[in-house]
């Protein structure tokens, strides 16, 4: 009976176990997770904070699933070492475990900007279910919050309390938000429409410390600015955990890399999701996590299976407003495009056209036609018989279903 560890309990860990357990029914798998709670839909956390969810109602995977699935999890225990040329992994439980194959899916850890005052109470980070809960209860005796970071975590975020009532301000490096998933144009589209919802923004200007100020938090900028607020929430990010892997000298460059089949450096040692870095890509996506994930546990149970990336896509709601990005956005504006814009509607719609395919597309408020644009993208389809009605039928691209 083969032995499977894994590190982690989110996207990749779960895919990986129902995977493993799937075509290796007798053998025995166990998780452990620092988390003190099961695998649960982490990009509901916003929804989580506005009071709109509980957290039974996104979890995924409860006790029932891994008890009929026999998967043995370790809450709140944490690998503390691996020790390859024996296979054992030593957990905070005090216990070692042997391992035939192993996985390492143990995520990303929130970026926490480097400046004085980052430690100061109610200052949070949003990355865990844990953190969401210290948030709500600090909230409970707030009226505002700032946001610090304009990326789409800290806007979600920031709407979720938004929702509970405190007024909320954005301070962002970039001068526009959403650098990653909208272009420039989209960008001033959305904000405009988050500062309707009663958002204010302090964009292009960077955050130089943060203070106590009669008994409130005041965020000092580098233009010479204060913004005094009840709450601070750094949003600046994630980045791969990388703890484990350094002490196991394993290969990294933007995070730990894997081939086709999800194999480290080191044998019979597998890694997938926001940890790994794959033919030169990071993702750091919940599709990407999950593709990873099944890969992984298939070649782990002998299957011989290969990864070949994931089209890189954020599908989105953005303070309620569903956002779907994919491919190259053509975020400096400098190539072909179809824009379809109603300001009325908040409705933003955009093709990027690369050699008479679609290289990439936004779609804001208005998501018709995203499965059969994302085949499209994938494919690397010729869109010329469609490309002179393609506009005025709203980018209907069914012929290619």
């Amino acid at each position: 009976m083969r032995r499977y560890v894994i590190v982690g309990c989110g996207a990749a860990g779960n895919a990986a176990a129902e995977t493993i357990r799937k075509l290796d029914p007798e053998s025995e798998i166990r998780m452990f997770t620092r988390e003190g709670c099961f695998y649960y839909y982490r990009p509901a956390l916003p929804e989580y904070l506005a009071g709109e969810k509980n957290l039974k109602g996104f979890t995924l995977h409860d006790a029932a699933w891994y008890e009929r699935n026999r998967i043995e999890v370790h809450l709140s225990t944490e690998i503390t070492d691996v020790r390859p040329a024996e296979k054992i992994v030593a957990a905070s439980d005090g216990k070692p475990y042997a391992y035939d194959r192993l996985l390492l899916a143990t995520g990303s850890r929130a970026v926490i900007p480097r400046m004085p005052g980052n430690d100061l109470k109610g200052v949070f980070t949003l990355h865990a279910a844990a953190d969401a809960e210290a948030m709500i209860r600090w909230a409970g005796k707030a009226k505002s919050l700032v946001v610090i970071g304009g990326g789409i975590l800290g806007i979600e975020a920031g709407n979720g309390l938004r929702r509970r009532g405190l007024q909320v301000a954005v301070v962002g490096r970039n001068k526009r938000l959403l650098p990653k998933q909208m272009d420039a144009a989209g960008a001033v589209f959305l904000q405009r429409r988050l500062e309707e919802m009663g958002f204010s923004f302090h964009l292009g200007v960077t955050p130089r410390e943060i203070a106590r100020l009669d008994g409130r938090l005041a965020v000092r900028l580098e233009d010479g600015s204060t913004l005094e607020t009840d709450m601070v929430l750094l949003s600046a990010g994630a980045a791969p955990d990388l703890s484990l892997a350094r002490t196991l000298g394993l290969k990294i460059g933007k995070a730990v890399q894997v081939d086709d089949r999800l194999r480290t450096s080191i044998e019979d040692l597998y890694a997938a999701g926001d940890l790994v870095e794959h033919r030169g890509v990071y993702y750091g996506t919940w599709p990407a996590a999950m593709a990873q994930g099944r890969a992984a546990g298939a070649n782990m149970a002998g299957r011989e299976t290969a990864y070949e990336g994931t089209l890189r896509s954020h599908r989105l709601k953005v303070a309620g407003i569903d956002l779907v990005s994919m491919g190259d956005i053509d975020a400096e504006g400098e190539d072909e495009c179809v824009v379809l814009s109603d300001d009325e509607k908040c409705v933003y719609r955009k093709l990027v056209i690369e050699n008479h395919t679609v290289a990439g597309a936004i779609l804001l408020g208005d998501l018709r036609g995203e499965k059969t644009i994302q085949a499209a993208v994938e494919g690397h389809r010729d869109i010329a018989a469609v490309r002179e009605t393609m506009e005025r039928e709203g980018f209907d691209l069914s012929k290619f279903e």
